[in-house]
């Protein structure tokens, strides 16, 4: 009962494909998971996001940050099937193709961006058709948005007015321009990659799925993974692979499951009392992250999302609605409008995204504002900071040490503050002046130390981690281009962990690209 062909380790966006594809090919597959199904209306629900809790996420913190003016980050995970696709804003956002060339360029043979282009396509079921870019017949439901907020509509047209494209597909033959984001959902109700990939499996003789539990370590025997401990009710067990594991617990926790079984760097492991099984420094090293900032203006117009009597009958109305049709603002996403440009002249693609929320943010949305108001997201796309995750504690259940390093690079800041310079143009056009909107954090922004301080005051991840197992032709990647394991046989690695660099957009699509990949590499091997 307890020897699979192969086990998947984390049912998150990139676990979700592989196993999802495996037992579809014929594999026997054993799927574990820490959390649990993530199958309420509270997940579901799109516009339930802001009120989702611990069940479903880890709510990591970071090291303190210099950069960030010696702050902790706040690190949201996703915890149960989906992972962070159940928790996520369902933006759909493959990157940009240069970064898939540039991956084949530092040595990623096969994964230019028409070597991957065919398995974002093989993955999407987007409601607009196939077309040279598109599928519309694989799992994961791509849709656009019915009911954005009037405000969203006014940031596209603001920034049309400063003569920034339109752009009504990201994905499509250009990245560039302004627009309303596409979406994962199907009819109203959020689409993780569980909801693709696993739900239609899970009464297949082929999938077994065990949530609620803790991977302890990876089982290896004379330098192969052979199987997979874990514990649950205060027990561990241990499942067998026949042919193969795979690693998907994502940017933060692969390596620290792989430092719990004794890959990783050496002194590092000897520190926690770690028999050390394959000296690998670059696992956990290379941890790379859109460091974010978030505009915020107050408004007198109830048009947008906020804390009032009647933004709260306003939204007690939306959830009876959703309940009943699902239809309705409810199905929001908050990041419902954005854009990507080019703000340094350098720059090979356009190297800030915006995010747009009819609301007023702050500390994530963690911290209640009252009033109506929007918020402008500006990340830093391809950021040349790197920072590091390493074990704090030898107990898997104890939260590994993040540490981004933000604003380490100084070549960051500055693209961030011509991307926040940007933001406030948008928001001065008169498509939001209209509204006309009160900065709450009011500078000089031509100072080039003021606006360094705000944002160092504020600044933080907009949650897409990786490059902490990154993927390499050369001998200290942590794995080869088909994602098999360097230095041990029988591992993969399948998730946002083994990006080289960092992709311009979110990080979503992209992993569950890297889970279709990876189950054809497996089935490729184990046919061998």
């Amino acid at each position: 009962m307890d020897e699979f062909d192969v086990v998947v380790v984390g049912g998150g966006s990139g676990g979700s494909a592989v196993a999802g594809r495996l037992a579809e090919g014929g594999k026997r597959v054993c799927l574990l998971e820490a959390g649990g199904r993530n199958n309420t209306a509270l997940i579901k629900t799109p516009g339930f996001m802001p009120f989702l809790n611990d069940k479903s996420n880890y709510r990591y913190e970071t090291v303190p940050q210099k950069g960030l003016n010696g702050r902790t980050g706040y690190q949201p995970r996703g915890r149960g099937l989906g992972g962070s696709s159940a928790i996520n804003a369902m933006v759909y956002i493959r990157g940009n193709s240069w970064d898939y060339d540039n991956w084949e360029a530092l040595g990623c043979s096969g994964w230019s961006h028409d070597d991957v282009l065919p398995y974002f396509k093989r993955a999407e079921h987007n409601v607009r058709g196939e077309d040279e870019f598109h599928g519309d017949d694989g799992p994961l439901w791509v849709s656009d948005q019915k009911w954005p907020n009037p405000g969203s509509l006014a940031f596209v047209e603001a920034a049309a007015q400063l003569q920034l494209p339109r752009n009504n597909d990201f994905n499509g033959a250009t990245q560039a321009g302004f627009g309303l984001y596409q979406v994962t959902q199907k009819d109203g109700e959020r689409w993780s990659a569980a909801r693709a990939y696993v739900e239609p499996k899970r009464k297949s003789k082929n999938l077994d799925i065990r949530i609620g539990v803790t991977v302890q370590r990876l089982v290896i025997t004379d330098g192969r993974v052979t199987g997979v401990t874990y514990s649950v009710g205060g027990k561990e067990r241990t499942v067998s692979a026949r042919g193969a594991v795979v690693l998907s617990a994502g940017a933060f926790n692969s390596p620290q499951i792989l430092m719990l079984s004794g890959i990783g760097p050496a002194a590092h492991l000897r520190e926690h009392g770690i028999e050390v099984k394959l000296d690998k420094p670059a696992v956990g090293s290379d941890l790379q992250d859109h460091i974010d900032y978030v505009s915020s203006w107050e408004t007198q117009s109830k048009d947008f999302i906020g804390d009032s009597l009647a933004g709260t009958v306003r939204m007690a109305k939306a959830i009876v609605e959703h309940r009943r049709k699902r239809t309705g603002i409810m199905t929001t996403p908050y990041a419902e409008a954005g854009g990507f440009w080019k703000v340094m002249p350098d720059a090979p693609a356009p190297d800030i995204q915006w995010h747009f929320v009819p609301a007023m943010l702050e500390d994530h949305g963690r911290e209640k504002v009252k009033g109506h108001g929007f918020s402008l997201h500006a990340c830093v796309l391809r950021p040349e900071s790197r920072g590091t995750v390493r074990l704090d504690s030898r107990e898997a259940s104890h939260a590994p040490r993040i540490d981004p390093n933000f604003l380490d690079d100084d070549r960051d800041i500055a693209t961030l503050r011509e991307g926040v310079r940007l933001s406030h143009r948008i928001a001065s056009s008169p498509s939001l002046s209209r509204y006309e909107p009160k900065d709450r954090y009011a500078i000089d922004l031509d100072d080039d130390a003021q606006l360094d301080e705000l944002i160092r005051s504020r600044a933080d991840t907009v949650y897409h981690p990786v490059g902490t197992c990154r993927m390499g032709a050369d001998a200290d990647a942590v794995v080869d281009p088909t994602l098999k394991a360097r230095g041990v046989d029988g591992l993969y690695i399948a998730d946002a962990s083994i990006m080289p660099r960092l992709v311009s957009g979110n990080t979503n699509a992209p992993s569950i690209m890297i889970g279709e990949r990876c189950a054809d590499f497996v089935k490729d091997a184990l046919a061998a």
